[in-house]
């Protein structure tokens, strides 16, 4: 399997066949180190039962590494071009893999629960000016992700596992903690990409887990955390006081809720965002609703 890896020659190779120039509207950054491919599909913990998604395969690097270790692969790729290519690139190098891949040419970020049969686990390269809207959205309407290896700037990384009471904990923390528990898995040289991007990368590797115990449903939780680090600095007593419909209002709902009006919302557990959303009487989605 690891001779069918794609490697510099290749990737430029195909990229001037196809007339390809990286994109950088598409925060298109195309891994070409086998080493770093082999390092992914170790971390993100495959069994051979596992259907794999896979986000922006590209020229389909990560790709072959995915195909050895998993049952299937469901490869999404936005660009036309290499959605049509990637298929071809599979049978030329390793034909006998082909009949685990599946490529869908779509926005990730607007997909939907994908036919056939349940996806298992996301491993990614996804792109820098997308990645946590991509993650958030596929965690909600692919229910039946249950872990993944993603690799992402490593900024975002960063700010994706933050704890709370963390400096750039903050909204994408908060969110992909509702829906599991997230961990950095390493660093990534920028020097492994074409073109050579001007950050580096990290790897995050989620588990999804049940959502908070309560009656709010995910978009009332999610409204909370929205207004509670839209003015990082204030207490949650006045960062809340739109969504609550006034200072007051807010207070209540917190005591309500057991959080201290006086504490800001970098300080706050996703359960106990959960339980202020609970706590409010305008409250429309008691019971749980989705992933």
């Amino acid at each position: 399997m690891d001779s069918a890896l794609l490697g510099p020659a290749e990737i430029r190779e195909i990229a001037g066949r196809l007339g390809i120039r990286p994109s950088k509207r598409l925060g298109q950054n195309f891994v070409t180190d086998a080493g770093t491919v082999r390092r992914i599909v170790a971390l993100a913990g495959l069994s051979p039962s596992d259907t794999v998604l896979e986000v922006g395969p590209g020229f389909g690097s990560l790709t072959f590494g995915l195909l050895g270790a998993a049952r299937r692969v469901v490869a999404v790729e936005l660009d036309p071009v290499l959605a049509a290519e990637l298929p071809c690139t599979v049978a030329s190098r390793a034909p006998a893999l082909m009949t685990r891949l599946e490529v869908v040419t779509a926005d990730a970020a607007r997909v939907g629960d994908l036919p056939g049969e349940p996806l298992t686990a996301l491993v990614a390269n996804l792109p820098y000016n997308a990645a946590v809207p991509v993650v958030l959205h596929l965690l909600a309407t692919v229910p039946s992700l249950r872990h993944g290896l993603i690799m992402v700037q490593a900024e975002v990384a960063d700010r994706m596992t933050a704890p709370p009471g963390s400096r750039i904990y903050g909204v994408p923390s908060v969110k992909l903690a509702w829906f599991a528990q997230a961990r950095r898995a390493g660093p990534v040289p920028r020097t492994v990409f074409w073109p050579v991007p001007n950050v580096d990368s990290g790897l995050v590797a989620f588990t999804r887990h049940d959502p908070p115990l309560g009656g709010a449903a995910r978009a009332e939780v999610f409204a909370v955390v929205d207004a509670a680090f839209s003015q990082r600095r204030k207490t949650l007593r006045a960062a809340l006081a739109s969504w609550a419909g006034s200072p007051a209002a807010a207070e209540r709902i917190l005591r309500e809720a057991g959080v201290d009006p006086r504490a800001r919302g970098e300080s706050l557990g996703v359960a106990e965002f959960a339980r202020i959303a609970e706590a409010d009487p305008k409250a429309g989605g008691w019971g749980w609703s989705g992933p």
